[in-house]
């Protein structure tokens, strides 16, 4: 359907068929602003969706994981390191 968001496979799949067409020379002048259109788009949803894998894989999953990291950053002391 028109309007709903791109996979990275589709985007990536449209990137191909785009560069595939303009590299054969044989595009017409009229349809190259369209496809670079197209490209422009089908580029947005990849770096999109490689952003989201990028924050994914350094840790930044939300709140919920930040607040168990600081409660990893400075767990309680037990009982037997009682420095007195």
């Amino acid at each position: 359907m028109p309007g709903d968001p791109l996979t990275y496979r589709e985007a990536y799949a449209r990137l191909s068929r785009i560069a595939a067409e303009l590299e054969t020379g044989e595009a017409d002048l009229d349809r190259v602003l369209p496809l670079l259109e197209e490209a422009r788009t089908a580029y947005a949803a990849c770096r999109e969706r490689i952003a989201a894998v990028e924050a994914a894989l350094a840790g930044d999953w939300g709140e919920e994981v930040g607040a168990a990291d600081e409660d990893e950053a400075d767990p309680a002391p037990e009982p037997d390191d009682d420095p007195f």
